[in-house]
């Protein structure tokens, strides 16, 4: 049995009529980009995230579009799901796509027992790896909600919480075009958040894929160590036929690039905000680039020069960045990766 989508998502697909592209995507036809050893990756990597999955309707739809742009993505199946669709869960691998932890069956983790919420996330560890052969790295939290005992069950586990950049909203039955249109805002490290399961998603991937193509953006999977969008293992990091020197991917993997290093220290915390102070060590002339969770964003910064995320040197190795929790109430600490 197919687990229900939660709540917020019990509302009816509407069917759009597809494109000619889409429905030669559908049909695991046409490929819309070059081959992945042409493709240029200079403005760096962005992670396409399905969660909810794998289901029987859709899943296979949603393998067939992205083999057909040559991309890769990040799927999170729930414990259930993953159960009780063990060949879709091996199309899952055999598609080269990486598989993350989404609970059990969905439920409000915060709400959870400590030994429910272990529960949770170590049954579905189990059927991922009786299914597909794999132990995921990381882990999405149903509707984005954690606090400190979902944090410990996960990091007992080995696993990285996740959550998203860009939600699509998909799961509120918005059309394919608004799909594709909030994955266009999408830039180098991001997390976009999508689904298995809506129709308009699987409408939306070719003209999605098309979009990241124009702007140099390749998909990529998400970092355990960083929890951004990174190079899929094997892939090259950057296009052969690029200067890395003039034109470097931006792909952090680590909180550093060569011996410059920035470490995150959270400090005070308010109800709403809290702060938190980047010290960068290894390079006098840096840059370094936060990245907020989903929901936080920043209200002031102090001791560097600022440019959006990215901080440069304004006379001292230190500055710090005071962080609004969001509606989610989101206390995670932004990673910061130097340059």
């Amino acid at each position: 049995m197919t687990l229900t989508p939660h709540p917020r998502r019990q509302r009816s697909l509407r069917m759009l009529a597809g494109l000619t592209a889409t429905s030669a995507v559908l049909a695991g036809g046409l490929a819309l980009a070059p081959s992945a050893s042409a493709a240029d990756c200079s403005s760096g990597y962005v992670a396409l995230t399905f969660d909810d999955g794998p289901t029987a309707a859709t899943t296979n739809q949603l393998i067939n579009a992205l083999r057909a742009g040559n991309a890769t993505a990040t799927v999170f199946p729930t414990g259930q799901n993953a159960q009780n669709n063990a060949s879709l869960m091996q199309a899952y691998k055999n598609a080269g796509l990486q598989i993350g932890n989404h609970s059990w069956d969905h439920p409000h983790l915060i709400q959870q027992s400590a030994a429910n919420v272990q529960s949770q996330l170590s049954r579905t560890q189990t059927a991922i790896q009786n299914t597909a052969g794999v132990t995921p790295k990381i882990f999405r939290p149903p509707y984005g909600e954690t606090n400190s005992t979902v944090n410990s069950a996960a990091s007992g586990l080995g696993l990285r919480v996740v959550t998203w950049d860009i939600d699509t909203q998909d799961y509120n039955n918005v059309s394919s075009q608004q799909i594709r249109s909030a994955v266009s805002r999408a830039s180098n490290g991001q997390v976009v958040l999508m689904h298995d399961w809506p129709t308009n998603t699987i409408q939306a991937l070719p003209g999605i894929l098309q979009d990241l193509q124009s702007r140099n953006l390749c998909t990529g999977h998400i970092s355990a160590s960083t929890g951004r969008a990174v190079a899929a293992s094997g892939t090259p990091t950057t296009n052969p036929t690029t200067n890395p020197t003039t034109n470097p991917t931006a792909n952090p993997t680590t909180p550093s690039t060569g011996s410059c290093t920035a470490t995150a220290t959270k400090g005070q915390e308010w109800g709403d905000r809290f702060n938190v102070t980047y010290t960068v060590t290894g390079k006098s002339n840096w840059s370094v680039t936060v990245y907020p969770s989903n929901g936080q964003s920043i209200q002031s910064a102090w001791g560097a020069n600022r440019n959006g995320n990215t901080f440069t040197p304004n006379g001292s190795n230190s500055f710090g960045v005071t962080y609004y929790k969001g509606s989610n109430n989101v206390n995670w600490t932004p990673t910061g990766v130097c340059a």
